[in-house]
Parts: structure tokens; C-alpha cells; sequence
């Protein structure tokens, strides 16, 4: 006769452990996850509507817009240098954003934004929430357009330095794909998948 409490406390352990494997991967996947949001400022320009006129003029404001950042970002040693820098001349780059804007509204922000995974030219940025200078062109209903400026990202065609002196040697491992990282990279998007979708 087969033992129905030991055969349930067996899969109750099994579960429980299951259980604590999941916990702790989601711990180290949110330290990672926020460890690489920490060090980066991503810029995020949405267009007025998808009408292909919007979408070319949003590219214009954000050309602008990179233009007039180039020099004061080019000084920054730190995300929160950056941040600071960001602070200070909210009115300069709305200004700029403005030139270009065609006489559209323009609102220039800095906030804290969920990005979903994205794929840039030799790296990949996980899900998660990232410190973000925010360009809002009208009502901003249009497809947006985002990448990294600090560190300098689409600022400078040299990516990899940037981004590496901003990281720590095994995020930086994380995102640019290098050999044995992949599968804690997807571990770190999954987490970043699931919060979003629990609105976290």
C-alpha cells in the first residue's frame, strides 16, 4: 500500500524548493536588472501621431536634441552627473527640442520609465524601469523613438567604451551577449517581463 502522507510530503518539498529557486533567481535578477538601470539615462522622444510627416519631424527634434546635449554630456563621469546636468538645463533642451518642433508642443521631463527589452547594435537593455529624459511632441500618440545618452550612446558611434566604463564588468558581460551569459540575460529580461506585467 502505497504511503499517501510521505508521497504528499515529497511533492510539498519538491514545490517548496521549486519555490525558493524561483525566489532567489528573481532576487538576482532584480539586483541585476536595477545594478544596469542604475547606471544609465535613456532618452525617450514620442511623436505627435504615426502620419509619416510626425514620425520624420520627430526625428528631426530628437537630431536637435542630441546636437545640444553632445557637449555638456560629453563631461559627465556618472548617471548621476548626467542626471544633474539633465536637471539643470531642462529649459535649454526643451528649447532645442522647440526649434526643431515646427511649432508643435513640446514637453521635456525627466522620469522614471518602464522600457521593455530592446536590442541596440552589439548589446541588448533588459526590461526595467531606467531614469529617462522624456521629449513629448503634442500629445505624444505617435510611435516614440528611444536609445541611451548616458553614457553616450547615440551621441558617439564608439559604443562599447562608454557603455563598459559606465557598467561593472559582468553587466556590461550581461548585455553584450558574451559567451556563458546568455541564459542569465534571459533570466534578468523574463523577471523584467513578469514585473511589468504585474505592474510592478
Amino acid at each position: 500500500m502505497v504511503d499517501r502522507s510521505r508521497h504528499f510530503q515529497l511533492w510539498e518539498t519538491a514545490a517548496l524548493l521549486a519555490l525558493c529557486l524561483a525566489l532567489c533567481a528573481g532576487a538576482w535578477a532584480q539586483g541585476r536588472q536595477n545594478r544596469i538601470s542604475g547606471s544609465l539615462v535613456r532618452l525617450h522622444v514620442l511623436a505627435v501621431s504615426d502620419a509619416p510627416e510626425e514620425q520624420a519631424l520627430k526625428l528631426r527634434v530628437r537630431d536637435a536634441v542630441l546636437d545640444y546635449l553632445r557637449p555638456a554630456l560629453a563631461q559627465a563621469q556618472s548617471r548621476r552627473q548626467a542626471m544633474e546636468l539633465l536637471e539643470a538645463d531642462l529649459e535649454g533642451i526643451a528649447h532645442a527640442a522647440s526649434a526643431a518642433a515646427e511649432g508643435r508642443q513640446v514637453r521635456v521631463s525627466l522620469e522614471r520609465e518602464r522600457y521593455p527589452s530592446r536590442v541596440y547594435e552589439g548589446y541588448t537593455l533588459p526590461a526595467g524601469t531606467y531614469d529617462s529624459l522624456r521629449v513629448v511632441l503634442g500629445e505624444g500618440e505617435g510611435r516614440n523613438w528611444w536609445c541611451v545618452v548616458f553614457p553616450p550612446l547615440c551621441l558617439t558611434a564608439a559604443q562599447d567604451e562608454p557603455l563598459r566604463g559606465a557598467m561593472g564588468r559582468e553587466d556590461f558581460a550581461l548585455v553584450s551577449g558574451e559567451e556563458g551569459y546568455a541564459l542569465r540575460f534571459r533570466t534578468v529580461e523574463l523577471w523584467g517581463e513578469l514585473c511589468a506585467a504585474f505592474g510592478r
